[in-house]
């Protein structure tokens, strides 16, 4: 017998959580591994014609907005199409209290507004997703 959309959003909101959470509070940055990896990518990537704007920067704020997009998608379909605007609220809400966290608690990361309002983007996309989802799906 399959989940109903909101019993299945339910367990992936809890599942999203649990990987948020190690996320948000692992004590060093989590790019760090692999941040020698990613330039050397990125600098092939621009001999290869890729434009000098994609770099660091932009890698880490579009995968800030790509972490936040299931959120705002699980929200929508948890609490319903009439409630899209409670994802992007989450999305806000869990980007400001990591990086208040981060700041007070984790003193090698670095919390930023620029990640609260790329975390934010994304749920917000993710949130538009799902309602969109979800209109066609009643519409069809």
């Amino acid at each position: 017998m399959p989940l109903e959309p909101r019993r299945a959003a339910q367990w992936g909101l809890v599942a999203y959580g649990v990987l948020l959470g190690v996320i948000a509070f692992w004590p060093v940055p989590v790019d760090r591994a692999g941040a020698a990896l990613l330039l050397k990518a990125l600098r092939k990537l621009h001999r290869w014609g890729v434009p000098d704007w994609v770099d660091y920067s932009f890698v880490e704020s579009a995968s800030n907005v790509l972490l936040f997009l299931p959120l705002g998608a699980l929200v929508v379909w948890m609490l319903g199409p009439r409630y899209w605007w409670a994802g992007t609220a989450a999305g806000i809400l869990l980007s400001s209290l990591s990086e208040l966290a981060q700041f007070f608690f984790l003193p090698a990361r670095y919390p930023t507004l620029a990640d609260v309002a790329a975390n934010t983007l994304g749920a917000t996309l993710g949130a538009l997703l799902a309602l969109l989802a979800m209109t066609r799906r009643t519409a069809g």
